[in-house]
């Protein structure tokens, strides 16, 4: 997947178009908790044509993510997050079945570049409790993915990689805004060209 800056068009793939509006964040899943502010070093928005580059974003930045990194995933019920997530840990080397912890808030997979957590915090009632599922350890031990990070409320990492994803016009189209702060910028900056 290419990823575009909101007012870029020249010679991109024909699959991927620019949207001019930007999502409200996280209050569009509906949750009215404090959101720990991210930093805006990057932004982009891209459109992706379905579920095979969903998959692409997610490789891409599956190869770029490091121990440390926080991937905060959100949108909508059936946006794809889960799709996202599954697409990252196979291209990380993750083989057999993924499944969703949609009931037991937190997975965890051990690939060759250490430990990947995988948190869904739909059903998470207070911010809290996250600390109870190894929250702490997952962001000192490896890599962080969190889908519904916005339940985290003052919670979730400063740091981290925003990915906002929402229905696209079609069936199968999803848009991503991304955000960014410095530390995962100059490693977008070359997804851009994949």
């Amino acid at each position: 997947a290419k990823m575009m800056t909101a007012g870029s068009v020249g010679n991109a793939d024909p699959r991927l178009r620019p949207r001019q509006t930007w999502l409200r964040g996280a209050r569009a899943t509906g949750y009215n908790g404090p959101v720990a502010p991210a930093s805006n070093d990057f932004k982009r928005e891209v459109e992706l044509a379905g579920e095979a580059a969903t998959a692409a974003l997610a490789a891409a930045i599956a190869r770029q993510a490091v121990r440390g990194d926080v991937i905060a995933l959100s949108g909508e019920l059936g946006s794809g997050k889960t799709a996202f997530v599954r697409a990252f840990l196979r291209a990380c080397g993750i083989v057999g079945e993924v499944p969703s912890p949609t009931f037991t808030l937190v997975q965890t997979y051990e690939a060759a570049r250490g430990s990947i957590w995988h948190f869904d915090l739909y059903r998470l009632t207070r911010p809290e409790d996250a600390l109870e599922l190894g929250l702490e350890d997952a962001l000192a031990e490896g890599i962080t993915l969190i889908e519904w990070p916005e339940r985290l409320g003052s919670l979730e990492p400063r740091h981290r990689l925003e990915i906002h994803l929402t229905q696209g016009p079609s069936a199968d189209s999803r848009y991503a805004r991304i955000c960014a702060d410095t530390a995962w910028s100059k490693r977008l900056c070359g997804i851009a060209d994949d």
